[in-house]
């Protein structure tokens, strides 16, 4: 081991400047044994700096090599797995564990030995040994040793202090004086002790030399007190005499506080004045203005807005502490409040004055709108009180109570006027969808109670909008002066005969104009109601809320406890919430309305339902545009649950009407009416819905319908059994479906335009084969007989030997159909398919050139099986595949 450790200190830590001071030969803990070396070294420069190096056997020879290298301060545990036996491993804890076991424990002890001596003189933080025998550190570096080892050289340095360079000098020439100082030390220590004692007994007769000159001192110490004692009585008197200047100046300065608090209470007195005459003082022209003013005039309602708002200035200024406790504050508050109070009264019994004039004017009677069908205006009304708009905002600010009294008075006269003409308006609207404008005129003109209108229409009126009345009165209004109107519900059975109406595309024209009129009058109306409302009362629109509010058909009772309602919980009502109230309440009567007039529509004519879903969408959505959350939106939003209701009714209808279709079994088929009035169904929907919103609810009913069109084509199909085959009722049908739909080009249909195309063909082929069958009939029969010999297994040379398809029999069977039999069996098939397809759809020329490509088909196959089945036998049919076309063809020029 002496020679490794020589040989690692010359070869690696040599060259390094390193010192060698411990080696341990090491393997890995549970690994194949290679031997590698543990190795504790010190730098030779300062400062020191301790390592613990990972030397390696080079594998080309002798060769030591460096591969690892640990500092020492970044080990921070050594365990030695046992301090009282004896083991080779130990484990060394730097940034992760590195387990080892030495070559012997000796070995192990000397390197742990030697790692606790380098922590404890190198390293301040001490390491942790575990698991080591305290006796081995004990032994490895004794106590007094490890002292001095540790601390020696520090205490040398420490003691140790360098002299200066005067001192160098003066120990320099002393050496020189003496020139034995070297040779002989005890002579040269002996000389300077005798010196020494020289220097002090010159110091001690120095001192006593000195004896005078200190009591000298004493006696000017003496003097000096005494005149420290005259100027402390001069100070003293002075004292007494600054003590009694002192009692003036503190008198002098109370007074001057004094006369300060006074000014400053007079300023602050001065203050308080101004600012109670400034901000609590109202001009003599406002008070007459409260008090007298004029608020039917321009300048008058000016003046009292003006007055008031100075009024309310007064009333709210912050009054500072102390300031209500006065007298005249009290009285002038108390003015405030008479001129206010008054103020209000009379604001309040002039504005409803105004309400009552026009809630009970009747200058905007209905009959100058009849012929135009449009509602009064209150432009003019709402000019005239937006002037009082401040006023308003200022009884609303100081008299809660007779701005919420006002609000229902308001409310209670327009309601009331509203009503009137609304429910005018709705008359007029349905005398119109009725026909009968002549009698609308006389109409317009009687007293309401007269009204023979009103007479018959009173059973549709209802919370719900729903019709009570009795369908013969419906029947008379609706069919006024026309006793060959059609019946009143529409259906996709009739649709054939209303499309050659004009009288039908009129009413419904006339319809959908009414209808449009209708929803355009009424919506600037709410608009500018709303409007309106929200400047006069200074309401502002906050920002649209999720949900809907319930409308005119929601308030319950009457006027008045609707009212009462509202008062009871505006304070806790948003002002948004307070808009919508008073249009639900204003116009609680449009959705009624409304309801009655759609419900009379669709009464007169089911299909008045696709205009109105179409129209109403479109107000719908423009409303909810302008304010989502408004009266208009959700009113209209729920009138068009209503109008979406009967359209779905409507679509239901047709459907259960296809369901209920009988047809005659004495007649052929043709074009089944239903079919027929799909197309004009989607026509007239193509062009109502044309550009709409509401879309998706048109595609969805196309949907319904058309799968309703097919169950039932089917269904009729399957019943036909005697002047109509089943093919011919599904070919025709198909083929006019197939055709209107590719006309219209409806893209929620391609699916179902696909499918019709399809069964179209499948059942024309179906159609075409089973009437073949017939002109040669024999010949089918006796070649399905040979195709069955050859499918059982004969060999198609073989099957002339059958007895019942030899060759004999064959020509027994091509002589029975001779050309002019073929011609004349074609001839009458001609005229059976004649009679079995419809003029309509003209599809007797294609399921003829069908019906010759068929049977050119079969002749060739016929020709086929001949000359496989029956080679060299010379048979042939009695025509050809060009007397074939000949035949087909001249017989379809004659007829």
């Amino acid at each position: 081991m002496t020679a490794i450790k020589h040989a690692l200190q010359r070869d690696i830590f040599t060259p390094s400047d390193e010192r060698l001071l411990s080696i341990v030969n090491v393997c890995k803990a549970g690994k194949k044994k290679k031997n590698c070396f543990l190795c504790a070294t010190v730098t030779t420069e300062r400062p020191v700096q301790v390592k613990v190096v990972k030397v390696k056997k080079s594998d080309k020879g002798d060769l030591y090599k460096r591969q690892l290298a640990w500092e020492l301060r970044d080990l921070t545990e050594v365990d030695a797995k046992d301090a009282n036996k004896e083991n080779p491993e130990f484990d060394l804890h730097f940034e992760k564990v590195y387990r080892w076991v030495a070559s012997s424990t000796a070995e192990k002890n000397t390197f742990i030995s030697c790692i606790w001596k380098l922590n404890q003189r190198y390293l301040r933080k001490k390491l942790e040994f575990v698991n080591v025998s305290p006796q081995l550190l004990e032994e490895s570096v004794p106590s007094g040793e490890s002292q001095s080892v540790s601390g020696g050289d520090e205490e040398v340095l420490d003691d140790y202090q360098e002299l200066s360079t005067r001192e160098e000098q003066d120990i320099e020439s002393m050496m020189e004086v003496c020139e034995y100082a070297i040779s002989n030390a005890e002579a040269f220590a002996e000389k300077l002790s005798r010196e020494l004692q020289v220097l002090d007994g010159a110091n001690i007769q120095s001192i006593m030399a000195s004896e005078k000159q200190v009591n000298t001192l004493m006696k000017l110490l003496d003097e000096a007190l005494g005149e420290v004692d005259t100027i402390e009585g001069k100070l003293s008197s002075y004292e007494e005499m600054l003590q009694s200047v002192k009692e003036q100046m503190d008198h002098i300065s109370q007074s001057n506080h004094l006369l300060q608090l006074s000014n400053t209470n007079n300023l602050r007195l001065l203050d308080d004045i101004t600012f109670l005459v400034n901000y609590m003082d109202l001009s003599k022209g406002h008070i007459r203005a409260l008090q007298e003013g004029d608020l039917s005039s321009p300048k008058g309602i000016e003046a009292c807005i003006n007055a008031s708002e100075a009024l309310l200035q007064c009333m709210n200024v912050a009054l500072r502490p102390g300031h209500d406790e006065l007298l005249a504050v009290k009285q002038q508050q108390q003015l405030f409040c008479d001129l206010r109070d008054g103020f209000s009264r009379r604001l309040t019994n002039h504005l409803n004055n105004v309400f009552v004039h026009q809630g009970y004017d009747q200058s905007s009677s209905m009959t100058q709108h009849t012929a135009e069908l449009t509602l009064p205006k209150h432009s003019i009304l709402h000019r005239d009180l937006l002037r009082y708009a401040k006023l308003m905002e200022w009884l609303k600010n100081t008299q809660r109570e007779k701005y919420e009294g006002l609000t229902g008075t308001y409310v209670d006269y327009m309601t009331r006027l509203y009503e009137r003409e609304i429910k005018d308006f709705f008359e007029v609207a349905k005398m119109k969808m009725a026909g009968a404008s002549k009698e609308g005129k006389k109409f317009a003109t009687l007293p309401r109670k007269e009204s023979a209108l009103k007479q018959e229409t009173e059973s549709l009126h209802g919370s719900s909008g729903k019709l009570t009345g009795s369908t013969s009165s419906l029947n008379k209004l609706a069919v006024q002066g026309s006793s060959s109107r059609r019946s009143q519900s529409s259906s996709l059975l009739d649709m054939g005969n209303m499309s050659a109406s004009d009288l039908d595309v009129a009413d419904r024209t006339k319809f959908d104009k009414i209808f449009e009129q209708v929803l355009s009058e009424l919506e600037p109306l709410c608009l500018a109601e709303q409007d309106f409302i929200s400047r006069f009362y200074k309401l502002q629109q906050l920002p649209a809320l999720s949900g809907t509010q319930g409308s005119g058909s929601e308030v319950d009772g009457t006027i008045q406890t609707r009212l009462a309602h509202l008062g009871e919980h505006r304070h806790s009502m948003s002002e948004k919430d307070t808009v919508r109230s008073m249009m639900n309440s204003i116009f609680h009567c449009i959705e009624i309305e409304l309801n009655t007039l759609i419900a009379l529509g669709d009464k007169m004519d089911s299909f008045h339902s696709l205009y109105m879903l179409v129209k109403m969408s479109h107000h719908v959505w423009t409303a909810e545009n302008v304010d989502p959350a408004s009266f208009l939106s959700t009113t209209l939003g729920n009138v068009l649950v209503t109008v979406k209701r009967n359209f779905d009714k409507c679509i239901s209808s047709q459907i259960r009407q296809m369901e209920e279709v009988k047809i005659s079994k004495k007649s052929k088929v043709g074009i089944l009416p239903f079919v027929t009035g799909f197309e004009e169904f989607a026509e007239l929907a193509e062009t109502i819905f044309r550009n709409a919103e509401r879309r998706g609810d048109l595609d969805k009913a196309y949907v319904k319908l058309i799968r309703a069109v097919y169950m039932n084509v089917e269904k009729v199909a399957s019943e036909s059994v005697r002047k109509t085959p089943r093919d011919v009722v599904m070919m025709e049908n198909f083929h006019h479906i197939f055709s209107t739909l590719s006309c219209l080009k409806i893209s929620c249909l391609e699916t179902e335009r696909r499918e019709a195309k399809h069964k179209y063909t499948e059942h024309l082929l179906a159609y075409v084969i089973t009437s073949l069958g017939q002109p040669l009939e024999k010949l089918n029969h006796f070649f399905e007989g040979v195709e069955a010999r050859v499918a059982q297994g004969v060999r198609e040379e073989e099957v002339s030997y059958q007895l019942a398809f030899n060759k004999q029999e064959l020509r027994k069977v091509i002589k029975e159909y001779p050309g002019k039999e073929v011609k004349k069996g074609l001839d009458n098939l001609y005229r059976k398919v004649d009679k079995h397809l419809c003029e309509e759809e003209n599809l007797l020329q294609v399921v003829w050139h069908s019906m010759q490509d068929e049977f050119i088909r079969q002749y060739k196959h016929f020709v086929g099986l001949i000359g496989r089945c029956y080679p060299g036998s010379g048979i042939t049919m009695d025509f050809t595949i060009q007397d074939i076309l000949e035949y087909f063809s001249s017989i379809a020029q004659s007829h």
